[in-house]
């Protein structure tokens, strides 16, 4: 009965609307209660783009035509020529080399890599596959590679959302602005680089961390930080989070940045505190971009960042229990335990998993939000 009255109370407010000329649909209501009201103003918006993408999709079956020009047409598709031919060459092209993880594949001297992956090398079928799960190392890297994504993914919405939220209702523009930067100048280092800064503070003989407990007296100024497994258990979450946070908080804050200030003056005006806009306004209408961001890390779930747990721990032998994941495990399969065969089934296991994982989550997403999938 509710949502009956809702509906027919949305059709009144756009019939007065077309009445009176007006662009967009406005509606001024005070209610007693402010989560009445934010969720009354979030329900119209929403209702707003339902009616409107409906009115769309039956003028398209009435057989509408076109209003872009057939000019527009070919600047767009000139646009996104090059980037189409990039992931043609690039990404789709090699796409045949997965034969390797089901053949065994030598490479041979003087012959070429498609004649000799054709001709000279016999099917092994499954046989890839059953070696690497019999393998020790598979379990750990599996382990390491969920364990620390799913860690991963939670602290990737929690910290940039809290943040972008934060920044945003700072009063000092230049003050957020150089928040902001802070924040985001990590991601543009590599872990090479990191790797370095690290190591400045962990080197046992000339470290920074080594020399202050020296020089105070306390701790061992030996320490060994490079084999020290529980600090890094948590090291590498805190990297991870300090390198990646800005780019998250930059999206956040984009969205955030896109939301009607009237909403949040009239929930000033009917005495919502700060926590209340936050709670009944930002938070519902940052859930799709929110959505979508989780689909996405979701989706590579069963990849790993090769910096972070190889470059930035040096490769550390005594750290292989937490630092060996898939892709550190391709790595050295392919280069330093020369296996293609290997190298390409452990490849190619992980980008059907991370396929079939982003697809279940689209779709536990859109049963919960209709609006919020990616596709």
């Amino acid at each position: 009965m509710h949502g009956r009255k809702t509906h027919l109370l949305f059709s009144k407010i756009l019939v007065f609307s077309k009445n009176n000329h007006l662009q967009k649909p406005c509606i001024v209501v005070y209610c007693h209660y402010r989560k009445t009201f934010c969720h009354f103003f979030i329900a119209f918006q929403r209702e707003l783009i339902s009616l409107n993408t409906t009115a769309i999709r039956a003028r398209k079956k009435k057989g509408g035509a076109s209003t872009g020009s057939s000019f527009d047409n070919l600047e767009i598709f000139l646009l996104h020529l090059p980037t189409t031919i990039w992931y043609l060459i690039f990404c789709y092209a090699p796409m045949f080399g997965v034969i390797i993880a089901f053949k065994n594949y030598v490479p041979a001297p003087g012959v070429s890599f498609i004649y000799n992956l054709f001709e000279n090398c016999e099917w092994s079928g499954l046989q890839n596959f059953k070696f690497l799960f019999s393998s020790s190392y598979f379990q750990t890297m599996m382990r390491n590679t969920i364990v620390y994504n799913l860690i991963f993914i939670v602290l990737a919405i929690i910290i940039p959302v809290s943040l972008a939220i934060m920044i945003s209702q700072l009063y000092s523009k230049k003050l957020a602005k150089v928040c902001q930067t802070m924040m985001f100048l990590p991601h543009f280092l590599s872990w090479v680089v990191v790797g370095y800064f690290v190591y400045a503070f962990l080197a046992t003989d000339a470290g920074l961390f080594n020399n202050v407990a020296k020089a105070l007296g306390i701790g061992n100024p030996k320490h060994q930080w490079y084999q020290d497994v529980g600090f890094w258990t948590w090291f590498l979450v805190f990297l991870n989070v300090w390198k990646g946070m800005g780019y998250n908080m930059v999206v956040y804050m984009a969205s955030i940045s896109g939301i009607d200030a009237e909403l949040y003056e009239a929930a000033l005006i009917d005495g919502a505190s700060k926590w209340q806009q936050t709670v009944y306004i930002t938070l519902p209408l940052l859930r799709p971009i929110i959505s979508i961001m989780f689909i996405m890390a979701v989706g590579n779930i069963f990849r790993s960042d090769f910096g972070l747990f190889y470059q930035a721990t040096r490769n550390s032998g005594a750290l292989v229990t937490i630092t060996q994941t898939i892709d550190v495990y391709i790595y050295k399969a392919l280069l330093e335990n020369p296996n293609i065969n290997l190298s390409s089934a452990a490849s190619l296991l992980q980008s059907v998993f991370g396929c079939i994982t982003i697809v279940v989550a689209n779709k536990v997403v859109k049963k919960i939000d209709p609006n919020a999938g990616l596709f």
